[in-house]
This record gives C-alpha cells, sequence and structure tokens, in this order.
C-alpha cells in the first residue's frame, strides 16, 4: 500500500503554529525571533547607494521612524522570515517612485512615497477586516473608524484594487501614518494580511531586498 504523501507545508507556518499566529495577530503574544540574521553581503552592497541616496532624501528621517514601528508590529518574526518572506525595496524603480516597499509573495503590503516634505503611505489589506458588517462588500467601509484611526480626517482615502477582499488605504502625513499603525484594530487587519501572504511561500522580491533599510525594521 502507498503511502500517503504530506502536503507541503509554506510560508511562515513552519515556524509558526496556526494558533501562535492567531495569538499574535491579536496582540496576545510576542514571538520569538531569532538572534543571527542570515544575510547576503552581496546582496547588502547592492543596494547601499540607493539607501545613500534616501538618507539624502528630507524624508529620510520620518521614513525610518516609521520602518521602526511597522516592522516589529507587523511582521511576524521579522528576523528569521526576512528577505526570503519578506522584503523591503529602497527606492525601487517603479512608476510610482515610491521610496520604500514592502512586499510578501507576490504582493504589495505597505509603501512609503513623498508628499512634499513629508511622507505618505499606502497599505493593502483585507477589505472585510474594515467594513462594519466584516464582510467584503465595498459599500459597507467603515469610514467613520478610517477617520478616528488617524491625526485629521481628511488624511484617509481608500481605493479597491483588483482581487476578492482586498482594499487599499492611503494615509498622508507622518503624523498619521504614526497614529494610524498603533490602532489596535488597525494592527490586527495589518497583521492578518501580511500573515496571508507570508503563508503563500516564498517572497517573490528577494533580490531586491534592502538590508539597510531592514536594519530599521528588525526588533531590538
Amino acid at each position: 500500500m502507498a503511502a500517503t504523501s504530506r502536503p507541503k507545508i509554506t510560508g511562515v507556518r513552519q515556524f509558526l503554529e496556526l494558533e501562535q499566529q492567531r495569538d499574535w495577530i491579536e496582540g496576545k503574544i510576542d514571538l520569538p525571533d531569532t538572534v543571527d540574521r542570515l544575510e547576503s553581503m552581496e546582496q547588502r552592497f547592492k543596494y547601499v547607494a540607493r539607501f545613500e541616496k534616501l538618507l539624502r532624501r528630507p524624508q529620510a528621517k520620518e521614513v525610518l521612524e516609521i520602518l521602526a514601528l511597522y516592522g516589529p508590529s507587523c511582521i511576524p518574526i521579522p528576523r528569521k522570515t526576512e528577505r526570503y518572506y519578506w522584503s523591503v525595496s529602497c527606492l525601487p524603480s517603479t512608476s510610482d517612485k515610491p521610496l520604500i516597499r514592502v512586499n510578501a509573495s507576490w504582493m504589495e503590503l505597505f509603501t512609503l512615497y513623498a508628499q512634499d516634505e513629508d511622507i505618505r503611505a499606502r497599505f493593502i489589506v483585507h477589505l472585510s477586516d474594515f467594513t462594519t458588517d466584516r464582510s467584503a462588500t465595498p459599500s459597507r467601509v467603515d469610514e467613520p473608524f478610517l477617520e478616528q484611526s488617524v491625526a485629521m480626517p481628511e488624511d484617509v482615502s481608500y481605493f479597491f484594487p483588483r482581487g476578492a477582499d482586498i482594499f487599499g488605504i492611503n494615509v498622508r502625513s507622518a503624523v498619521s501614518i504614526h497614529k494610524f499603525l498603533i490602532n489596535s484594530r488597525v494592527l490586527r487587519g495589518i497583521r492578518t494580511f501580511n500573515l496571508t501572504h507570508m503563508n503563500r511561500g516564498r517572497n517573490a522580491y528577494q533580490a531586491s531586498h534592502c538590508y539597510s533599510v531592514a536594519d530599521y525594521m528588525q526588533a531590538d
């Protein structure tokens, strides 16, 4: 009798049980990470010039401060999963000219742009985490909640990317981005979406990972 093959375990399921993932999403536990990072010096040197260019931008301080909040808060075990399950690009050469972009699998998770001397952010999340009835219905977007999650109501807007249960949120100004990221419901939504895509397997954007930027996203 032939042995039954087990389904292949992909993504961070290799490192975290589903219960651990759920508890992390809810903020019930802190996940122990590795001390050392698996780092490619060749990859680090590849993007040093772009990182130095970013540091000369007037928005650099705000960008790095936001990343220092986003990394430990929104990415599970960021050291252990770095590059292979999530990555951050520095000044990627795309038409929308971002300052940084965080990806997992084939999906954009988080992007920061210059907004005059300030910054603005784009978050990609599940629509059902930001509706009044937990459905993936565009007309049910919880607009009052979004407006209360930032410093000024006009600092937030949203859009609907292609795909089922996908939602895009734009937040402008470093002050509002910071407030948005420390809201518990927002954080649950971001963590849920990020885990969804980190669990889909290896990151498709490994080659664009910038270790110099990722340094600021690692938990102390």
